[in-house]
């Protein structure tokens, strides 16, 4: 993390981000109305924190949810309403065209021709950066009467929210529920809620979430029936993050890790026929995601990020996510490589459980990483993978727990009390 700052500022490298890198982000020290809101639950959140082991299992979803969407708030409102509301209103965003469609299927046709930057009416940089999928996730907003940029705020940040419980349901459907309350204020809290409020990207990490919660519960459920029915959710919920996410097939690494750690590979055949028929719905309907996919390459590559040197972002990616996940995050993954002889176990085992998950989320990063296509901006653009590496805090003593969690929760307010990183 140090490296990532101080590189840049002490050798005059350009490497082509704002004025803080290695975040997409802005030196502006602020205090606002979140301030003595977010202060005052980071504090509790240390007081309250062994708690979570002793919780009713139903009452620890329910104050993960609670806490973490209330978390996200109050640091979004450091900068107002306007930190819920402005964001998803700015000209690079998905609202402002998300208003103007009358017609999904003629997009669909259209899509892929107006991604290049020099085609006569190219998309807004996120849009032609994702798949559909993403743009008609806010149609529906608009359509569902939240258009406004404070409503789809509003309705992001309480997706997002979502996204601890999911990770914790799952670990608890795979055997692991004393690892889940163990690790569940770290997964819920920290530095990610600055860029999980309003971000399109969270509203992606909560769906893959989700759609990797349905297939752990396909992996044990016994009944046949019961575990195609899962299946398929899955598959459908996955296939739409690849309609998201031109970043989000890597998600397959997590998937197949839920799989080995439940002992079956029974699910797969439902899940991959289901997320192929999403994409080929797509493609039915006007858009071909493996056409599209190489323009957005040819677009990627004719904006900033030409200039952003590989040589930095190779590892001060890296540094960015240590910033969102927290800088806990490296802890957790050395202790799940620590530990990773558990993975040839023949017996149930929630260290296990939890070393597939951490490690395989942290190879999911590893891939996106070396291939080029995320530098920077990745402390939001990784979203989806930080609560999994999370997860690996359950392998850490105590205090370890105790202290990192102070830690976690300091970061994020340092971060969004000293910058402003459009989040």
């Amino acid at each position: 993390m140090a490296a990532g700052i101080l590189i840049p500022a002490l050798t005059g490298w350009d490497v082509h981000v704002k004025s803080f890198p290695p975040l997409h982000a802005r030196w502006m020290p602020r205090v606002g109305p979140g301030t003595l809101p977010s202060v005052a639950l980071a504090a509790l959140a240390v007081i309250s924190a062994p708690w979570a082991t002793r919780l009713r299992w139903g009452a620890l979803l329910l104050v993960t949810f609670g806490y973490g969407l209330a978390w996200m708030l109050a640091l979004a409102t450091v900068d107002g309403f306007a930190g819920i509301g402005h964001i998803l209103d700015t000209s690079y965003e998905y609202l402002n065209t998300a208003r103007s469609v009358t017609d999904p299927i003629a997009v669909l046709r259209e899509y892929v021709s107006r991604i290049p930057l020099h085609s006569a009416d190219h998309w807004p940089v996120h849009i032609a950066g994702h798949p559909p999928g993403a743009l008609f996730f806010f149609v529906a907003l608009v359509r569902l009467g939240l258009g406004s940029g404070l409503a789809a705020g509003t309705a992001v940040t309480v997706i997002a929210a979502t996204t601890a419980v999911a990770v914790l349901v799952t670990l608890r459907r795979l055997g692991a529920e004393t690892a889940a309350r163990r690790a569940a204020p770290i997964i819920a809290l920290g530095p990610g809620a600055v860029w999980m409020a309003v971000s399109a990207d969270a509203v992606f990490a909560a769906v893959g979430a989700w759609g990797l919660c349905c297939l752990a519960f396909a992996a044990r459920s016994h009944a046949r029936g019961r575990s195609i029915a899962w299946s398929v959710s899955a598959g459908l919920l996955l296939g739409y993050c690849v309609m998201m996410s031109y970043g989000l097939p890597v998600l397959a690494i997590l998937a197949l890790a839920i799989l080995v750690a439940a002992r079956t590979w029974r699910p797969l055949p439902w899940t991959a026929c289901a997320a192929l028929a999403v994409v080929l719905a797509f493609a039915a309907a006007g858009f071909t995601w493996w056409e599209a996919y190489p323009v957005l390459v040819r677009r990627y590559y004719d904006g900033v990020q030409k200039n952003r040197p590989y040589a930095y972002w190779v590892w001060a990616d890296l540094s960015a996510l240590a910033f969102s996940a927290g800088p806990l995050v490296g802890c957790t993954i050395a202790a799940a490589s620590a530990r990773v002889r558990h993975v040839v176990r023949r017996v149930p085992d929630q260290t296990r459980t939890i070393v597939l998950l951490s490690l395989g989320a942290a190879a999911c990063v590893l891939v996106a990483d070396l291939s080029g296509m995320s530098k920077a901006e990745v402390e939001r653009i990784w979203l989806p993978f930080e609560p999994w590496m999370l997860a690996g805090a359950a392998l850490l003593g105590t205090r370890w727990r105790r202290w990192g969690l102070a830690l976690q929760l300091g970061t994020a307010l340092l971060v969004q009390h000293l910058l402003s990183t459009g989040w």
